[in-house]
């Protein structure tokens, strides 16, 4: 595994090499899509992105937890998570990349 991480910055960059929109135009072209992922999401909707995979929030029920340390109960509150489900298509990919 590498340590580098995919910013912004690199796909508004790709964005700019691959369709030709000025920079300024490709980071907002990159915001709103991040935006209107991360709104929908907030609503409680999914996201499905073709041959990528589906983001979707998951409400998590109060439970009792144990600090590892201690080994004390300890009450984890109701919350909302974000999953994230690949595609096959994505799961191929990344498992051919492996070898």
């Amino acid at each position: 595994m590498t340590d580098k991480t995919l910013t912004r910055m690199d796909l508004s960059e790709a964005v700019f090499r691959e369709v030709g929109l000025s920079r300024n135009e490709s980071a907002e072209l990159v915001e709103s899509v991040l935006d209107h992922i991360s709104d929908a999401l907030v609503d409680g909707e999914q996201v499905k992105i073709s041959s990528f995979g589906t983001f979707s929030v998951r409400d998590k029920n109060e439970r009792i937890g144990r600090n590892p340390k201690t080994g004390e109960e300890v009450p984890i509150t109701p919350r909302r998570v974000l999953t994230f489900r690949p595609s096959h298509l994505m799961k191929d990919k990344v498992a051919a990349g492996n070898k």
